[in-house]
């Protein structure tokens, strides 16, 4: 079934794509979701007039795009995390995380154009960003354990308390 998208769907195409997916996925999700339109002749037609008046409109938003992605060429990413005996992290570092990151960083990017595995160990990784259809940034990221040194615990010393000894007492009777 060839639809036409209303919006970006990562991992299907970008708003105004003309795509084929299986006929239960358009009909019980994107149409009635308002992501998609069935492509029909009309609607076609409809389509290609939209892209001729909007072509300037879409020409900033590319350059737009590539302002945005050109920033953050050379960004890399260093995520601190706790981490098990074994490197393997407590929780997961998602796009969420790399998201809350770069705004740290002064980047003001949704965590949704953001695709990456999630990590669950020490290492280095890749989060690819999706601005627009064509522009794509590709930002290493680096997961390293949390530095916060274990302090082994003091030894305290008990504490010598004087002992108090009874007298003996030399000559003292016996009880009968």
């Amino acid at each position: 079934m060839e639809i036409i998208l209303k919006e970006d769907i990562i991992g299907l195409g970008y708003k105004n794509d003309i795509v084929t997916v299986k006929s239960g996925y358009g009909r019980n999700f994107l149409i009635p979701t308002g992501k998609a339109v069935i492509a029909s002749v009309t609607a076609k037609k409809i389509l290609a007039e939209n892209l001729k008046q909007q072509a300037h409109k879409l020409a900033a938003i590319k350059a737009e795009a590539e302002k945005k992605a050109e920033a953050l060429n050379g960004v890399t990413l260093v995520i601190v995390a706790k981490v098990s005996a074994t490197g393997v992290t407590y929780g997961s570092v998602n796009a969420a995380t790399v998201a809350d990151e770069l705004k740290k960083k002064g980047f003001d990017i949704d965590r949704k154009v953001i695709t990456m595995h999630d990590i669950k160990k020490v290492g280095d990784f890749e989060a690819i960003i999706h601005f627009y259809k064509d522009v794509e940034v590709r930002v290493p990221v680096q997961v390293v354990a949390e530095n916060a040194p274990v302090a082994a615990p003091k030894e305290v010393p008990v504490a010598e308390a004087p002992v108090e000894v009874a007298p003996v007492a030399e000559n003292v009777p016996e009880a009968e």
